[in-house]
């Protein structure tokens, strides 16, 4: 959510950046609809600033000794009251309009942001390490899953239907520790650590500005006003949600948690596998700082970093590209993609996301601070994914992968696992 002075100030902009961003929404409409509630409030307040005048005339009339002129009077305000209900109904309808129009308002896009319609218009901004060039046919991570008695697609399916898996034996450890290595590095780098909610209530998912644009791809708790997060940056949001917090200092949350996701929308897409599946795990950073351009983007590239160093410690090649205006969502403002190579799709895959928000979810959720003059300011958020397992485990075993079809542990990973180097 944005500042309605800003948006009256900039609204050329805002709807340059609905286009750019490929979202259905008028900046005109709201604008309308503000103004007609802006003459509806003063028309409204003006009823009732009458209604009073003659409610004290009545009782002046009264003390007066005028009872005739006084029942004149209630006339007048009985007219006058049922127009105040009737504004005031008008009002109501109006003021859910423009909350309505409010919500669909993008957010700004960073200046050095690359243009584009779509993924494929991502920028490569770097690369770590080369893809591995293998001396023999190498297998994918269902055929290493299966051969080693790690990953049980078809039973998975039989349980929980599609997009459903069954991780066994060492697949289920490497998931495990994989996660848990991310979480030593949140901790490391000075993150709380939290076990949030993962069931969460609707107003949470419109504070983290999920809601109302992705409704249709979150699971819905039947009969509850709850749904299953498809990431801790949800509850994270909402943490502070409502509060006046102290921000001398960034406040650092990290989450490990179980993520539900519809992927409505994705048939036909990274269907084979583990890659886009409904059910999965991840852990999640989240920053909240003061309102500073300048601090944003020294955090954002921070917690960039960190995940980062969970690719690096797997010894995998990766590479990161500046996302572009039409692969943002409506609620990112700078945003970067992690994406690691994945050998059986000849290519890189994303596996990781940081984005800077500015203070859009900050104004939904009601997260303030007070500045250096003691004046309460809307804070800026920012998260980043450390990992998203089992997506992880697709370019740990295929690009470890040995010709005698044993898989390499990282050394990061060992400590984890009993001090193995290996799967054989």
């Amino acid at each position: 959510m944005l500042d309605m002075v800003m948006i009256r100030k900039q609204w050329l902009e805002i709807g340059e950046v609905a286009v750019r961003k490929g979202l259905d929404f008028d900046v005109k409409v709201l604008l309308a609809v503000d103004e007609q509630r802006k003459v509806l409030l003063a028309e409204t307040e003006g009823i009732r600033a009458q209604r009073n005048r003659g409610s004290a005339l009545v009782e002046q009339l009264l003390r007066d000794g005028r009872p005739d002129d006084a029942e004149a009077q209630k006339k007048v305000n009985s007219t006058l009251v049922a127009g105040l209900k009737e504004k005031e109904a008008e009002l109501r309808e109006l003021e859910s309009e423009y909350n309505r129009l409010m919500l669909l308002v993008p957010n700004l896009i960073s200046p050095d942001s690359p243009e584009g319609a779509s993924d494929l218009d991502n920028v490569e901004v770097m690369r770590y390490l080369e893809p591995p060039a293998f001396e023999f046919t190498p297998k994918n991570h269902i055929e290493l899953g299966e051969a080693h008695d790690m990953i049980d697609l078809r039973r998975g399916v039989k349980i929980g239907g599609a997009r459903q898996y069954v991780l066994k034996n060492d697949g289920a450890l490497l998931h495990r520790a994989i996660i848990q290595l991310a979480m030593d590095i949140a901790q490391q780098q000075g993150f709380t650590l939290l076990d949030a909610p993962v069931m969460v209530r609707e107003e949470a998912l419109f504070a983290s500005g999920f809601f109302p644009g992705n409704r249709e791809g979150t699971f819905a708790i039947d009969g509850e006003d709850q749904w299953l997060a498809g990431t801790s940056e949800v509850p994270l949001i909402s943490y502070y949600s409502g509060e006046t917090i102290d921000l001398n200092e960034p406040k650092l949350l990290a989450a490990a948690s179980p993520c539900y996701r519809r992927e409505v929308g994705s048939a036909g897409r990274d269907v084979h596998g583990l890659y886009r599946v409904h059910g999965f795990s991840k852990v999640e950073q989240v920053v909240i700082c003061r309102a500073d351009l300048e601090l944003a983007e020294c955090w954002l590239q921070r917690i960039l970093a960190n995940g980062r160093m969970l690719v690096e410690k797997l010894e995998l090649p990766y590479r990161i590209v500046a996302v572009c205006a039409g692969d943002m969502s409506q609620k990112n403002y700078k945003q970067y993609d992690i994406e690691t190579w994945m050998p059986s799709r000849g290519n890189y895959g994303e596996t990781h996301s940081a984005s800077s928000i500015l203070d859009f979810q900050a104004r939904r959720a009601g997260i303030r601070y007070r500045d250096n003059e003691g004046k309460l300011q809307y804070a800026y958020t920012l998260n980043c994914t450390i990992v998203a397992s089992p997506r992880m485990l697709i370019p740990l075993l295929e690009n470890h992968q040995r010709e005698d079809g044993s898989i390499y542990i990282p050394k990061a990973l060992r400590p984890y696992l009993s001090g193995r180097e290996s799967i054989i």
